[in-house]
């Protein structure tokens, strides 16, 4: 997994010595399902590391790494938090990500930049579904991980069950390296199965551990332990798999050789256990991530695009190369926005100007710093792999790469979900109408995932996110931290329509007076995209024979018809899933134009649309855990907003989770319906999982609703 950097012969000291520095370098985030324990996971590294000298508690707003007055009030992690704390020799940036699926971009953007992953799961709950959410995307960016189960001490906790849920549901090969000694009040420590030590802890110092000889009843479980640890990942060193077939003992180097191979390889989530608000486990996975996750030097070259001419750029991670670095969060901030960067090659020295190619102009660092939460550390300089916050950026955001004008590069931007629900706000003073515009669009900018537009019938402003909580959250900003009074409507379902069918038409945009004309034909067969994978909302197929069609025409009317799909016709509804091949058509020497065939597209999608439209709404996937007595009114209840459910299952300490997919139209307001059903018992997440057809009796309703209002 080592790229050549490691390798590479060093020409001078200097060098040396920056690769030695990069080498100690841990990028990480944490990662999991919301009340899993991130934060508080986080807020233990801190203090055992000497980084904070009191530990911040989450169920009393005093967590460090919760540092908006949102995160204290509501007790969960809205926004990403950065911060640098050491460990050994190692210098390692943090980023405590939220785990409610209405701020997945916070998740999102740091898997982007960061090297490596701690996915904390709950040892009752086991994989949970924002757990498989975030797990996706560490996927998708070829993150390598290490698991912590956490809350070894409440009833119900199963380090093993939690393990095997982790294969089942995330189809991930967990190797557990400790064994729990206990378990629920009786959870003491854990035998380091490497080692071949019991480790406990004091109950009342997260830094007093005590390490000595594994108790005699444990000693046949945890060598049985040890040597399915060893059968996991013997395959990824040689040696070790040699001697293991053999039946020779085997050395613990080439035991820890061997796990970060598998780790780096993405092969192997070495898997740890205990509870992070007693204290115990945590300094276990800050020795796994110094030795298993992968310094910045141990991640492949990143690959990106030279602006110029196309050409693809490849750069090892190294001071020595050209400078780049990918922006990937902006905070608007009254003592100067925020802009946070993963720089990868060269360095960054405060006060100089650096390029930006999507704008084609230049960005000044006005102040460089290292971030602690919401305090700050400030640099004069900053090098590859660090992981740094800068002042003064006007134009850049999430997504964009600053490199040097000689030698440009543009790494690939994030890709960020659809907003699926949206309401309308406006200032309760009419005065505040453009400071309200001015603040909309400077959230807009930090988060990706808000947007805001205006209804060109009504002039009123409409926000959209990915959740009631999301926008609430957007609302309290305005009003609380920037002083305006809003009043918003109720929210809307964001939905969306495809064809009904298959339609084959001739659009024919004709236009004669006087002088020049227009003319344009073209022949088009629409019909949906009905692959379950569909991503597109176009798929557009070209298959003019003979020139009938010009060439230089044929991007114009795939344009037209994707200007028509998202503008969504008459009632404002966009379409998506719809394919359209292009199978004929006509032109004019001298009347025919790109903007005749562009309107000749937009046409020929009305004329198949017309008629033969079907209604879509977003269908979030569910899960729900009550006590069981509750469990039949939940399920009722869920029926009666269309909701299907797939499975029930049974947990620990009389517990039911009710999984399933219900339409997102009907949720509203669902968490006061369920505190009601259940006597405050009941909890619940919901993630985006698909776009379905509306019943018809349903549909024509809304469509109705659409077309008066």
């Amino acid at each position: 997994m080592s790229t050549q950097a490691t390798n590479k012969p060093v020409s001078d000291k200097k060098e040396a010595k920056e690769l030695a520095r990069i080498r100690q370098l841990r990028n990480f985030g944490v990662i999991a399902h919301i009340d899993a324990g991130k934060t508080t996971f986080s807020e233990r590294i801190l203090f055992i590391t000497g980084k904070s000298h009191k530990v911040g508690e989450v169920h009393d707003g005093q967590a460090t790494m919760d540092y908006m007055k949102e995160e204290q009030d509501r007790g969960l992690t809205i926004t990403s938090a950065a911060t640098t704390c050491q460990w050994r020799d190692y210098t390692m940036s943090l980023i405590d990500t939220p785990g409610h699926v209405d701020f997945t971009v916070e998740v999102e953007r740091s898997l982007r930049v960061l090297d490596g992953a701690v996915g904390v799961f709950c040892a009752v709950a086991g994989v949970q579904p924002q757990s498989e959410t975030v797990w996706r995307q560490a996927n998708r960016y070829n993150v390598p991980r290490i698991a912590f189960v956490n809350k070894m001490d409440r009833t119900g906790a199963d380090f093993y069950k939690a393990v095997e849920s982790m294969r089942t549901r995330l189809h991930a090969n967990p190797v557990p390296l400790v064994m729990p000694i206990g378990k629920e009040k009786e959870f003491l420590g854990v035998v380091d199965l490497i080692e071949m030590k019991a480790m406990t802890w004091s109950d009342d110092d997260a830094r007093k551990m005590t390490v000595g000889e594994i108790p005699a009843e444990l000693r046949e479980e945890a060598e049985r332990r040890r040597n399915e640890m060893i059968e996991g990942v013997a395959e990824f060193h040689d040696p070790l798999l040699e001697k293991f077939v053999e039946g020779e003992e085997v050395t613990n180097e080439e035991i820890l050789i061997a796990i970060r191979n598998g780790t780096l390889s993405l092969k192997v989530t070495p898997a740890f256990c205990g509870s992070a608000f007693k204290d115990k486990g945590v300094q276990n996975v800050l020795d796994a991530i110094v030795e298993f996750l992968p310094s910045p030097l141990d991640v492949p070259p990143i690959e990106g695009t030279n602006p110029e001419n196309d050409e693809k750029v490849v750069r090892e991670l190294l001071p020595s190369e050209p400078f780049a670095c990918l922006v990937f969060k902006t905070i608007n901030d009254p003592n100067g926005d925020l802009t946070f960067l993963r720089i990868y090659t060269g360095e960054m020295k405060q006060g100089e100007k650096y390029y930006n190619a999507r704008t084609r102009r230049f960005e000044r660092v006005g102040r460089l710093m290292r971030m602690h939460a919401g305090n700050r550390e400030p640099l004069e300089t900053a090098r590859a792999g660090d992981i740094v916050a800068v002042v003064g950026i006007k134009e850049a955001f999430t997504g964009d790469t600053l490199s040097t004008k000689d030698a440009p590069v543009i790494y690939e931007a994030m890709d960020f979900p659809e907003t699926v629900i949206s309401m309308s706000i406006e200032p309760q003073s009419t005065g505040d109408r453009d400071k309200l515009s001015a603040i909309i669009g400077k959230l807009v900018r930090e988060d990706p995932t808000f947007k805001a537009v205006t209804d060109e019938q009504t002039g009123q402003m409409v926000i959209s996110g990915m959740g009631e909580l999301h926008l609430e959250v957007k609302c309290n900003i305005i009003q609380n931290d920037h002083k305006v009074p809003v009043s918003v409507g109720r929210p809307k379902v964001a939905y969306k329509m495809t064809l009904t069918g298959p339609k084959d038409v001739e659009a024919r945009h004709i236009k004669q007076s006087g002088g020049s004309g227009q003319f344009a034909v073209a022949k088009v067969k629409f019909a949906p995209n009905l692959e379950e994978d569909a991503g597109e909302d176009l798929v557009f197929v070209n298959s003019i024979k003979g020139g009938s069609v010009p060439r230089e025409y044929i991007p114009a009317i795939e344009h037209g018809i994707d200007s028509a799909i998202k503008g969504g016709g008459r009632l404002g509804f966009p379409f998506c899933k719809v394919s359209a091949e292009l199978w004929d058509g006509q032109s004019h020497d001298v009347d025919s134009s790109v903007m005749a065939f562009e309107a000749a597209g937009v046409l020929a999608f009305r004329m198949a649309s017309d008629g033969n439209s079907t209604l879509l709404e977003p269908l979030m996937k569910i899960e729900i855990e009550c006590p069981e007595e509750k469990t039949g009114d939940v399920i009722g209840d869920l029926s009666s907003r269309r909701g299907i459910v797939d499975e029930m299952v049974s947990k620990p300490g009389g517990i039911s989770a009710v999984t399933g997919k219900v339409p997102l139209a009907e949720m509203f307001q669902y968490s006061t319906t369920l505190r009601s059903l259940t006597q405050g018992r009941g909890t619940y997440s919901m993630e985006p999982a698909s776009y379905e057809a509306v019943p018809p009796n349903i549909a024509d309703k809304i469509l109705a609703d659409a077309a008066g209002s």
